[in-house]
This record gives C-alpha cells, sequence and structure tokens, in this order.
C-alpha cells in the first residue's frame, strides 16, 4: 500500500517496515506496490540485495518522494510504486522483465536468477478486471517459465485473483488474491499467514520451497 498503515500513521513508515522484514525469516522477498525510493534503503538494512521495477506514477519523481515523505496518507498511490524483489540467502545474477500492459497502468513481470540456479518472478496484476488480471497472469507464467527453462520457479505476488490455476505451474501457497506458484519445486511445509500489524493493506504469504524430485 505504497508504504502506508492501516488506520493512517501520518509518517514514513520505512523503519517499520524494515522492522518487520528483518523479524521474519524468508530467503526471497517479493514486494508490490512499494514507494521507488525503498528497496536500497530496505537492502542495506537487510543486509540482502534488491532488484525492482517501476510500475506506476514515478513522473517527476523527485517531488512525488518529497510530499510522499511529509504526507504519505494524503498523496497514497501518487507518491509513485515499484515492484521490488529482495534476496539475501543468495546472490542475484539475473534480471529480467516483461510488460504485461500499459494501460490503465503499467503491469510488469520482474523476475531474477539465484545464483544456486532458482528463478523466482513478481508481478502485481491489474486491479478490478478479473479478465485483464487473468490474462496477465497467464503472460506472465509462460514468460517465466520460458526464461527459467529446465531451471525451478518460483512466481509469486499479487494476482488480483481469488481462485487461479497456472498451466505448467503447481499452486504453492496463497491467500486472499496473494498466490505463489512454483515449477520444479515443491512446498515442504504448510504456507504461513504472517502478522503485519497495521502495516500494509495485504498480509504477507510466507512458504518454503525445496526441489522437487525429477
Amino acid at each position: 500500500m505504497h508504504g502506508r498503515s492501516i488506520p493512517p500513521s501520518g509518517r514514513e513508515l520505512l523503519a517499520e517496515f524494515a522492522s518487520a522484514l528483518a523479524g521474519w525469516d524468508w530467503d526471497v522477498a517479493l514486494l508490490q506496490e512499494v514507494p521507488p525510493w525503498w528497496p536500497s534503503r530496505l537492502a542495506q538494512r537487510l543486509d540482502c540485495e534488491q532488484r525492482m521495477v517501476l510500475t506506476s506514477r514515478y513522473e517527476l519523481l523527485a517531488l512525488r518522494r518529497a510530499l510522499a515523505i511529509r504526507w504519505p496518507d494524503l498523496i497514497k498511490s501518487n507518491g509513485g510504486g515499484c515492484n521490488a524483489i529482495l534476496a539475501r540467502a543468495d546472490r542475484i545474477v539475473a534480471d529480467r522483465r516483461a510488460r504485461l500492459c500499459l494501460l490503465p497502468e503499467r503491469r510488469w513481470l520482474h523476475a531474477v536468477r539465484l545464483a544456486q540456479g532458482v528463478w523466482v518472478g513478481n508481478l502485481h496484476a491489474t486491479v478490478h478486471n478479473p479478465a485483464a488480471a487473468e490474462r496477465e497472469s497467464r503472460v506472465a507464467a509462460q514468460t517465466a517459465l520460458a526464461w527459467a527453462q529446465a531451471e525451478p520457479l518460483a512466481l509469486g505476488g499479487d494476482f488480483n485473483l481469488r481462485e487461479l490455476s497456472l498451466d505448467g505451474l503447481e499452486h504453492a501457497a496463497s491467500h486472499d488474491v496473494d498466490h505463489v506458484f512454483a515449477a520444479r519445486l515443491a512446498a515442504v511445509d504448510s504456507p504461513q499467514v504472517l502478522d503485519r500489524g497495521a502495516l500494509s493493506d495485504h498480509a504477507p504469504v510466507a512458504v518454503t520451497l525445496d526441489r522437487a524430485p525429477a
């Protein structure tokens, strides 16, 4: 939710979001609707690598940033947005992105390859338009599978659909409209919905994946 809380806090919450992330056990974190100046600062605080893709309202970003830091609950999403991938258990050795649509907002598939030979993809599909969200999700799945080729792949994010299946991928975890899918990876335990307190409008979904038997 562009770094905001429910109820509104009236101030920038980077420290609180960083603290929450630091307190959870994860190797890779997929973030959506993040202020564009946050990923590098989160990576520094969490001692991890990051890659990001700008998604919306990033023209005049310096001005948007100044307003969003001072009045985040007034400017809301107009502060600009990005999707980010954080990795703290392995190095990121490749970074790819594909635009899924241009209007009404730019939507992207963003994926990284980790040094251990696993691909991780992240997306935020169109909201309030199930047909568009499903179309984008299916394009993202096939694109990510093509990038990964025979290597393991995890694809997660905000799909803006409560029910979804994707060809070539197994459903590994979900909560509401947030899902994790996998190819050549399997969940080794039950997914968890993490307690984020007042931060964000989505509860984080955590799942442990391991290489699936051939």
